[in-house]
């Protein structure tokens, strides 16, 4: 039987999701709405075999071993501790990455 891992988003990547349906919003609440439906079905792929989705390029800078899922052009950070998965951001691919993006989250 494959290994689940449970998929928990973080309140800051809540507030992101929240961020990029009022900016796709502003053309078409429709359109938004389908986009962050298709986003949180991929997030849900995560519960099999998370490790698939790259490693960020900023882990070296960051000290962190988190790995991203692209959607669009969006990237979904998150880290994976033991049999979970932590979202910690879902951000625009063009967004430099730093520390203080992310909240602390316990493990």
């Amino acid at each position: 039987m494959p290994v689940t891992y449970d998929v928990e988003i973080t309140l800051a990547a809540e507030r992101d999701v929240e961020a990029i349906w009022d900016y796709l919003s502003v053309d078409s609440p429709g359109n938004a709405t389908a986009f962050i439906v298709r986003l949180d079905d991929q997030i849900a792929t995560l519960e099999r075999v998370p490790e698939r989705c790259s490693l960020i390029l900023e882990n070296e800078l960051l000290g962190t071993s988190y790995r991203q899922l692209l959607f669009g052009a969006y990237r979904t950070i998150f880290r994976i501790t033991g049999k979970s998965v932590y979202i910690l951001r879902i951000i625009h691919g063009a967004r430099l990455i730093h520390v203080s993006c992310f909240d602390p989250v316990r493990p």
